[in-house]
């Protein structure tokens, strides 16, 4: 089995559980691709609780921002799950790198999984316009790349309460 899936989904929609689900109905080892950094206790609590949710078998490897080298040194037709797309973003437009080479590189990889890979992203346009530029880049950036990755994907899930529902 290889391919790509897209799960995209609002805060708290479910998106890295069913992410975890999915991956684990494959044979073990799992790699798990995490990209938040911990600059702060409640972030070092989200992750803590991400790491005790998941079973024995999974691998993590930290891609802050080196996603696609990550992704494209991975081993032929193992599993692997980014968690999540967002937050790579956001490391990278915080360290003021050029987001469209970023996203051109990363994509160009996501578009040859060398497995079955799945991928969670935030929905991030579904809200209010932010009332500050930086916010509305993150939101528009954001955009732009769940649209490239979705158009590259299989599979694109979309998750709602928990519950996805297929796109594509």
């Amino acid at each position: 089995m290889s391919g790509l899936t897209f799960i995209i989904g609002g805060a708290r929609s479910g998106k890295s559980r069913h992410g975890e689900e999915l991956v684990t109905m494959l044979p073990a080892p799992w790699n798990y691709i995490a990209t938040a950094e911990a600059f702060d206790e409640e972030m070092r609590e989200r992750i803590a609780l991400h790491r005790a949710r998941r079973a024995k078998g999974w691998q993590t490897l930290e891609a802050p921002l080196d996603l696609a080298g990550i992704l494209a040194a991975q081993p032929q037709g193992q599993p692997v799950l980014v968690d999540c797309l967002t937050l790579w973003l956001s490391n990278h437009l915080l360290a003021g790198h050029d987001l469209e080479a970023e996203c051109a590189r990363l994509v160009d990889v996501l578009a040859r999984p060398r497995g079955p890979w799945f991928v969670v992203s935030n929905e991030v346009g579904q809200g209010i316009v932010p009332d500050n530029a930086f916010a509305r880049q993150f939101r528009d950036e954001a955009g732009w790349l769940n649209q490239k990755v979705a158009l590259v994907a299989d599979t694109v899930l979309f998750m709602v309460a928990g519950l996805p529902m297929k796109v594509k």
